[in-house]
Order: structure tokens, then C-alpha cells, then sequence
């Protein structure tokens, strides 16, 4: 069986999450996103420790579509540098859902 990728992003909001969503899974980079309202985030950023209400958005794809998926949510994100992360989920899974997911997604 084949890596499946899924892409971990956080958004400033749902709105957002599905714009992005919409352009990756548009594109087919992605068969299938995720979207998860309502997450409270603290990071530091230029030196400053921030809070913010965000969004999670999780895409799922496939290692060759990583760069190229990775690539169009940074084109569509507000984020000067958002969160893009690869999580590799490798063997196992519902075959029948990874058959489809590898289906559905394919290189512009």
C-alpha cells in the first residue's frame, strides 16, 4: 500500500480553511480537507508571545503532491509564514479509502 500524507495547516478561520481547502482540493492536490473551527493557539512571533483564534484545515494527499499542495495553501494563506506540515501516515488504513484518495488526487 501505497504513504498517505495528510498536511496539517492552521488558518486564521474557517473562511479561510475553506478557501485554501477549495483551491488544494480544486486542483486535486488533495482528495479530501478537513476543517476544524474554533482552536486557540499561542506561539511566538517576532519576539512577542501571541494568542489567536484560528482554524485547523487537514489535507489529505499523497508524498508526490507534498511540495505542490504545500506550495498552493502558502499562495492562498493571509500568513506571511503559515503552518504546512506533512504528517506521513504510511501502511495500513481502509484500503478501499486509500484506493480512492490515491484516485482522486493527481499532479496539475
Amino acid at each position: 500500500m501505497t504513504d498517505i500524507v495528510l498536511l496539517y495547516c492552521t488558518t486564521a478561520s474557517t473562511a479561510e480553511a475553506e478557501k485554501i481547502a477549495e483551491a488544494v482540493v480544486g486542483r486535486r492536490l488533495a482528495a479530501c480537507a478537513n476543517i476544524i473551527p474554533g482552536m486557540r493557539s499561542l506561539y511566538w512571533w517576532q519576539g512577542k508571545l501571541e494568542k489567536a483564534e484560528e482554524a485547523v484545515l487537514i489535507l489529505k494527499t499523497r508524498p508526490d503532491l507534498v511540495e505542490a499542495a504545500t506550495a498552493a495553501v502558502k499562495a492562498a494563506h493571509s500568513y506571511s509564514v503559515p503552518c504546512v506540515l506533512p504528517i506521513r501516515v504510511g501502511e495500513g488504513g481502509n484500503e478501499d479509502y486509500v484506493s480512492w484518495l490515491l484516485g482522486e488526487t493527481r499532479r496539475d
